[in-house]
């Protein structure tokens, strides 16, 4: 059986190897990239890149995005040849972006009215999880859209969940990715301190992961900030973002986050120089510390 064709935007690293493994599972992929699109992608079977990105989901039954934030959502989504415009009744767009709740129910909201189906799907997972298939999809809305969706995140992904209504997928995602920024800065100071009190790297990494503190996140950011190696997994600049938009969505439900409120901070001011790196950068930053030190 034929399978049905998935438009993509936003060919960056995550979205690239996503697409990647659509393609090479027989699904025709309709393709458009305000950057140049890698050759190699374009080799595989069944991309097709098309020449304006008005034309992107002409034809398509899904419709996967995976861009920046908010804004870049919004234009692709929204703008005045955006996919809610072009895309034809009962297509399911499933958006793979981090960005804020209220956002994603906006979205929500406004394809139930032009008749077609939005997912707030973002995802837990890097580079190599997305390259081997193994990512995490938290996803808000229908049931329905979820169901007709969930053969693409079996594609793409070794789990899907279901969490609500459109919203609930983003909320998912803001909150495992304040939980990652803030390790991620616990981390940088232990290497630091350790480091100092003459452990190898080798000693962090077997004595903390084989403590209560073992983690996937250990594994891969140790071995780069001991090595100085920080080339792009996730982009400090990203976390940023996202740790962002956690604090922001908690001082709209009026709820304190004093170590999330920390954490940004640090990343705040790592962002000038340090931005376009991987996150574990953070290990170089001058610490953001408080009158009292603490």
């Amino acid at each position: 059986m034929s399978k049905e064709t998935v438009a993509v935007v936003g060919l960056g690293a995550m979205g690239r190897r996503m697409a990647t493994r659509l393609a090479q599972a027989g699904y025709p992929l309709s393709v458009w990239s305000r950057r140049a699109v890698g050759s190699e992608f374009l080799k595989v079977d069944g991309v097709s890149v098309v020449p304006e990105f008005s034309q992107l989901a002409q034809g398509a039954r899904f419709v996967l995005s995976m861009v920046s934030d908010d804004e870049a959502t919004r234009e692709v989504m929204l703008g005045e040849q955006g996919l809610f415009a072009q895309a034809a009744p009962g297509t399911v767009v499933i958006d793979s972006s981090t960005h804020t709740p209220a956002l994603a129910r906006e979205l929500g909201q406004l394809a139930q009215e032009r008749g077609i189906a939005y997912l707030d799907a973002p995802v837990s997972g890097s580079l190599g999880q997305a390259n081997a298939g193994e990512l995490v999809f938290m996803v808000g809305g229908t049931e329905a859209a979820f169901a007709s969706a969930a053969p693409l995140f079996d594609v793409m992904g070794r789990a899907a969940r279901h969490l609500g209504d459109c919203g609930t997928g983003a909320a998912m995602k803001l909150v495992n990715n304040m939980l990652t920024a803030c390790l991620n800065v616990a981390l940088s100071e232990a290497v630091l301190v350790g480091e100092a009190a003459g452990l190898s790297a080798t000693a962090l990494m077997d004595m903390l992961n084989e403590g209560a503190c073992g983690s996937r996140l250990l594994r891969a950011k140790i071995p780069k900030m001991t090595a100085c190696d920080f080339t792009p997994q996730f982009q400090l600049a990203l976390m940023e973002k996202d740790i962002r938009y956690f604090v922001e969505m908690a001082k709209g439900l009026e709820l304190p986050t004093p170590v999330a409120a920390f954490a940004h901070k640090q990343y705040e001011a790592a962002l000038p120089e340090w931005g376009s790196l991987d996150m574990s950068s953070i290990i170089r930053r001058k610490p953001v510390v408080t009158s009292s030190g603490a």
